[in-house]
C-alpha cells in the first residue's frame, strides 16, 4: 500500500484541540516542545497544507500528517 493510499489511524478527542496539544495527545511527540518544533519546521500537515501554527484549532475530521509517521484523523466523541 501508498503512503498516500494508507487509512489514517483515528485519534478520538472531546472536543475542538489545538494541533500542538493534539500531537502529544495522540502521542506523536513527547512534550509540548517537541510539538512546537516539528510544527515550526514544517512537518506537519493539516488536511494537506502545511500548518506552521501550533495554536491551530482541530476539528472533527481533520486530517493530519506528520513527516516520516502515519496520518492522524481527528474524531470528535458526541
Amino acid at each position: 500500500m501508498t503512503e498516500k493510499n494508507r487509512v489514517p489511524l483515528r485519534v478520538k478527542v472531546q472536543s475542538e484541540i489545538r494541533l500542538d496539544q493534539f500531537l502529544k495527545w495522540a502521542n506523536i511527540s513527547g512534550s509540548g516542545g517537541q510539538s512546537k518544533m516539528m510544527i515550526q519546521a514544517g512537518q506537519v500537515k493539516v488536511n494537506h497544507v502545511v500548518e506552521t501554527r501550533r495554536g491551530k484549532m482541530l476539528k472533527n475530521n481533520d486530517l493530519v500528517e506528520v513527516e516520516g509517521t502515519e496520518s492522524f484523523l481527528v474524531c470528535q466523541e458526541v
